[in-house]
């Protein structure tokens, strides 16, 4: 006869600031503290980083572009609002 365990699982979020990480992490033995240490390795942290800019590249250049009018107006305008300004 075989028995199967049913696993639950959940989900917890927690919003807690960077400062109280870094005060919680500061509590663990020496140990501990070296295993996180090590679960984050300089490749992980490059990828993410480089996920993160592609991101923030992805969201730049999806946003709003002007068109050749509305650039020539902005020029324009700009032109204006310097002479405006230094005299």
């Amino acid at each position: 006869m075989y028995f199967c365990k049913k696993i639950a699982v959940m989900e917890l979020t927690l919003n807690i600031g960077f400062g109280q990480i870094v005060n919680l992490l500061g509590q663990l033995p020496a140990n501990q503290i070296a295993k996180i240490k090590n679960e984050f390795t300089e490749c992980d942290i490059a990828e993410k980083a480089k996920a993160e800019i592609s991101d923030f590249r992805k969201f730049i250049l999806s946003g709003p572009v002007m068109s050749e009018e509305q650039y020539s107006d902005f020029n324009q305008k700009r032109k204006h609002f310097n002479l405006w300004r230094t005299h």
